[in-house]
């Protein structure tokens, strides 16, 4: 299917559906194989092109259970598998998209476009980053994270009001203090041994920047589970450093030894599993 540049839509949920449909069309549509879902979620059996899945689901609103698990494995096939199931995920949504985009749109004075953008653009972050796979409802998450985009816009569009002197109104500002900011703490987590330098980004990027954690654990060559139980550690050790003071304080050069003993033995024991793991993918590839 091809699509000129004349005919490609102007709204960005229309140009949407346009590419879901070029990518559900034969020879090779976009497909999902339902029976790697679990047996015992009430979905049909086999495989089904993400099209017939979306009219599946419509057809079945109550069945949360097999909601979840389609929506489970979108999503993390969008974070890790390519663009192609960005636009299928999309596509799977884009009857509760255009739903939201109408709500909006109802008493807009702007361009219903701009409300379809933000609801999709929305979207489109909750799907790279924002939504926890861990949770319930990863759909009703993605779905909520559109509506608050596009409201967003709304209420900005109401609430713009010229002004004169803006240096006058907002008036004299001062700047936060440096020391308080999230990442400095984290960098001084990681110089006590708190947390150590290899976690550093990784936890910066899931905690503070609320990124998706499958991706990242995929760059680092760990499960899913294994990196979320790591940084689940590092959240009770700096809980613990914070609530003594520790963190935030001056360390005393027995609690700066301890610490560094403790990050020593967890560096021990991360190389001691290491070859286990490597044994286990190449037994696993031979195979």
């Amino acid at each position: 299917m091809s699509t000129t540049s004349t005919q490609w839509p102007q709204s960005p949920l229309d140009a949407a559906e346009v590419a879901f449909a070029a990518l559900t069309c034969d020879p090779a549509p976009l497909s999902i194989d339902l029976d790697q879902l679990g047996p015992d979620v009430g979905l049909p059996a086999g495989v089904m092109t993400v099209l017939a899945v979306r009219d599946w689901l419509l057809a079945h609103r109550t069945s949360f259970e097999a909601r979840d698990a389609v929506w489970v494995e979108m999503i993390r096939r969008a974070r890790l598998d390519g663009p192609q199931w960005v636009i299928g995920a999309v596509g799977m949504a884009l009857p509760a998209l255009r739903r939201y985009t109408r709500q909006l749109c109802n008493g807009y004075p702007g361009d219903p476009d701009d409300i379809e953008a933000e609801v999709l653009s929305g979207f489109l972050v909750a799907l790279r980053d924002h939504v926890d796979l861990a949770r319930p409802a990863p759909y009703a998450g993605l779905c909520r994270a559109g509506w608050r985009a596009g409201f967003k816009l709304r209420q900005q569009a109401a609430e713009v009001t010229p002004v004169e002197d803006v240096e006058h109104v907002i008036g004299p500002r001062t700047p936060q203090i440096p020391y308080g900011h999230p990442d400095v703490l984290v960098n001084r987590a990681v110089r006590l041994g708190i947390l150590d330098a290899d976690d550093e980004q990784s936890y910066i990027d899931v905690r503070l920047g609320r990124r998706a954690i499958e991706p990242i654990a995929a760059r680092r060559g760990l499960s899913t589970d294994a990196l979320r139980m790591r940084l689940g550690r590092i959240d009770t050790r700096i809980a613990e450093a914070l609530a003594s003071g520790l963190l935030t304080g001056t360390a005393s050069p027995q609690a700066a030894e301890a610490l560094a003993l403790q990050a020593e033995r967890r560096s021990k024991l991360r190389a001691a599993r290491r070859p286990a793991r490597q044994d286990t993918s190449q037994a696993a590839a031979a195979a």
